[in-house]
């Protein structure tokens, strides 16, 4: 059922609302078909996104108890176009695969609604046609092809015919009324471009600046793996130097190393400290003199915000982002001095390989320092889908200093600022507006433009910079993923995938949305000076479900 909020539009647009109508069911329909592979896939993922299936699983139950609908093979080709389009189309050309995380789930989830013969709709296998739920199920209809160009081969095609494109007019009738709710405040912007073509389709104050919250994380994104490319990986090292035997755990920036038993894939401490005391027994030491050295970063590791549970002190080393509990993302108290304690708990694992230390201190390598062992984190890109999806803003900070660091500019926080800055215009995108302050969008005195935000959107898709593809699969996925698991249960689950961004004060939305034709679009809105985040987070839901529901012709 629509919320209260809607009825203007039911009133002003009543084809679109019929055709949002219908989106609901079939998308209903293409969750409950792909459960039973999403849960094979989750059940030897990592642990958090078994956590994300389980709490979506209530969600899907409910939509799922609803039953078949005779008119659902009418939607059969859209729900596998809409439903998981960008699975189908993005995150299959998106590769390469890993084995437990976000982009497996959704190849085998697109995979399921892909192959020959369309979905079934719950249908049993009964040939004779005579059984009950034969009887109630619609037939199996046509599959339909992904939908966006140039990222999948010539299968992965979007309409390109101009009557195909949806027009302002119609958008302008649907995205209107509710982007003048008054929960989104006194001033906000929107955009939306067809990716296929680049062309922009609507706009309010598109070219004005406002403080964009955690969409910055996009921006950053493009930044990093422009910069450095999506198989870079940050190196944690341990060294000896040759005179002093000090042996100096050097922190290569690498956000996501950690000191937990299970590492799940990430650059691990244990690994470290076991192959650095093999090689100092090698040698003969088993008594070091321990240090840890930070110099990678510059200026000061405390935000501007200051000392906050979104954020750990910024700095070249730290374990489990400073973390004082299991948590793998989201606020939580941090250490007070991440490097010491991630190089207390590496002499703690040096101890128990057999290697005795003095108490850690901080210290800077030298060039004459020999190295003992490194160990590496996930390519870039794995970073990036972990930062967007869980809009991890200790993954952003370092990601926006380690773009200083490959552009030649001084890894602090204006620094950072300055190098994404200059990658995106250096890319060609329009950063007229923009001002960067961090990398994380906790900085309120950031400002972006709903055109950067698309734009920075269509160039993730372009089938010239495969590069910049993480962008697109790792924002999160309406209904399933990241920050959006609990959004749109009763709205357009798996055709919206955003970053979304609040902080008090601010809402915005920016990501991609499959509309009822099969064309991918970008869209950004942002929203400044509301008063409730809830209801202005509701009102931003509403437009993208909108846009998810219309041709908008």
């Amino acid at each position: 059922m629509f919320v209260p909020e809607l009825r203007l539009w039911r009133a002003a647009r009543p084809h679109v609302v019929r055709v949002t109508d219908a989106v609901r069911p079939r998308l209903a329909r293409a969750a409950g078909i792909v459960r039973p592979r999403l849960a094979r896939v989750t059940a030897t993922a990592r642990p958090q996104l078994a956590r994300i299936a389980q709490a979506a699983k209530p969600q899907l139950a409910r939509i799922t108890t609803t039953g078949p609908n005779i008119r659902s093979w009418q939607y059969t080709a859209g729900a596998a176009t809409a439903g998981l389009a960008l699975a189908a189309g993005v995150v299959t050309a998106a590769g390469p695969w890993d084995s437990t995380g976000q982009r497996t789930a959704e190849r085998d989830r697109a995979a399921a609604l892909e192959r020959t013969g369309g979905t079934d709709h719950g249908r049993s296998d009964d040939s004779s046609r005579t059984s009950d739920t034969a009887a109630r199920a619609p037939r199996p209809a046509p599959s339909a092809a992904a939908v966006l160009a140039g990222l999948g081969g010539t299968a992965n095609t979007v309409k390109s015919a101009p009557d195909a494109l949806p027009t302002g007019t119609g958008l302008a009738g649907v995205l209107d009324p509710l982007l003048g709710d008054p929960a989104l405040g006194a001033r906000h912007t929107a955009a939306v471009v067809d990716v296929a073509t680049g062309t922009r389709l609507y706009g309010v104050g598109g070219g004005d600046g406002l403080t964009p919250a955690s969409t910055t994380k996009i921006a950053t994104a493009v930044a990093a793996l422009s910069a450095m490319g999506g198989e870079h990986r940050l190196t944690t090292r341990a060294v000896l130097e040759p005179d002093t035997k000090e042996l100096v755990l050097v922190g290569g920036g690498d956000p996501t190393l950690t000191a937990r038993k299970d590492a799940q894939g990430w650059a691990d401490l244990h690994t470290l400290a076991d192959a650095t005391a093999a090689a100092l027994k090698k040698r003969g030491i088993t008594k070091v003199t321990l240090s840890y050295d930070t110099t990678l970063y510059a200026g000061t590791e405390v935000h501007p915000i200051g000392v906050n549970p979104n954020l750990a002190l910024v700095t070249a080393l730290s374990a489990d982002e400073g973390r004082t509990d299991d948590s793998t993302s989201g606020p939580t108290t941090r250490v007070s001095d991440p490097a010491a304690d991630a190089t207390v708990k590496f002499a703690k694992f040096l101890k128990a390989a057999g290697i005795t230390t003095t108490a850690p201190g901080p210290s800077k390598a030298t060039t004459r320092a020999q190295r003992l062992a490194t160990v590496s984190s996930p390519p870039l890109s794995t970073l990036v889908e972990r930062m967007l999806t869980n809009s991890d803003n200790d993954i952003a900070e370092a990601l926006a200093r380690q773009t200083a660091i490959a552009t030649g500019v001084r890894a602090d926080f204006a620094g950072a600022g300055k190098a994404v800055q200059a990658q995106l215009k250096k890319l060609g995108l329009p950063t007229a507006g923009a001002r960067f302050k961090d990398g994380s969008g906790l900085d309120r005195a950031n400002r972006l433009t709903a055109n950067l935000l698309t734009a920075l959107l269509v160039k993730a898709s372009d089938p010239t910079r495969p590069d910049l593809r993480p962008v697109l699969t790792g924002l999160p996925v309406a209904g399933f993923t990241g920050t959006l698991t609990s959004r749109y249960a009763d709205g357009a689950a798996g055709v919206v995938r955003a970053k979304t961004g609040t902080l008090t004060g601010v809402n915005a939305l920016a990501g991609t949305v499959v509309d009822q034709d099969g064309r991918l679009l970008a869209f950004a809105l942002l929203a400044a000076d509301t008063t409730d985040p809830a209801a202005a987070q509701a009102a931003l839901d509403r437009a993208a479900t909108a846009l998810a529901g219309c041709g908008c012709r």
